[in-house]
């Protein structure tokens, strides 16, 4: 296992599936597996043939166990502190810069910056096996980092009783409070994230990359800022090949052949 890649990556047409490969260890996110993630991130980003990336964990257990305590416990000092949580924190916003959906596939344990990856993920479907946590306050530590991605998701209320119990919580309750979009039964799950995976693969790509970027911009605005930057965003769209040649083929009644460059 220790020459197997941090991050496999496969691609099934418009499909891309980013695993993390550190089944022994959690799926934790070690220094060395957050850079191989930010890198076939950055790497499926300029690919315009991928409109979907499918996010998982190895050995089905435990989707991600958070940062590497080990790791984290060796560090010398504040500085290598800093650095290490300004990787995570860039991991998670590239996340959410992805021209990409990205859909994270949760069959088991999602805890601590684990349950943030989720948090950060455009979509997420788990398994009724699944479960989640921010934990850190039991071991005396805050999850400082996990709480920005948590607290946009759910809302302040349900992010605090994670955040200050650090209890184990079922997927039926990170269904209820939004924390995902669907529970499924395990052997369900592959099918499910499979179906919606191609479900969305099937819309045009730049419509996904620039409908994610307006919905992010949009949320960090007040409501009359909002609408004046998606009155100019939906101008911009609206002279687009997909966006015409979506409108003509919704009025002839026939399948729309989006743009590929």
């Amino acid at each position: 296992m220790t020459d197997a890649p941090l991050a496999l990556a496969s691609q099934d047409g418009a499909v891309a599936r980013l695993v993390l490969n550190r089944p022994q260890a959690g799926n934790s996110l070690s220094h060395g597996l957050v850079a191989a993630l930010h890198a076939e991130l950055d790497r499926l980003a300029a690919d315009r043939s991928v409109r979907v990336i499918i996010l998982s964990g190895a050995g089905g257990r435990i989707f991600c166990a958070g940062h590497d305590l080990g790791e984290m416990a060796a560090a010398d000092g504040a500085e290598a502190h800093h650095a290490d949580i300004t990787a995570l924190a860039a991991l998670m916003q590239a996340v959410m810069a992805q021209p990409q959906i990205v859909i994270a596939k949760v069959e088991g344990v999602a805890t601590a910056a684990g349950l943030e990856l989720v948090s950060a993920c455009d979509l997420a479907i788990a398994s009724s096996a699944a479960r989640f946590a921010v934990p850190g306050v039991n071991i005396g530590f805050w999850c400082h980092t996990p709480q920005v991605q948590l607290t946009r998701v759910v809302g302040r209320k349900q992010a605090m009783m994670m955040l200050a119990t650090g209890k184990l919580f079922s997927a039926d309750h990170a269904l209820s409070i939004g924390l995902v979009n669907e529970v499924v039964d395990l052997d369900a799950l592959d099918a499910r994230v499979d179906g919606l995976a191609a479900e969305i693969a099937s819309k045009s790509g730049h419509t996904l990359a620039a409908g994610k970027a307006s919905f992010h911009r949009q949320l960090a605005l007040d409501v009359p800022a909002a609408y004046a930057l998606v009155r100019d965003l939906a101008v911009k769209h609206l002279e687009h090949r997909d966006a015409k040649e979506g409108i003509a083929a919704f009025l002839e009644k026939r399948p729309a052949a989006w743009d590929q460059d």
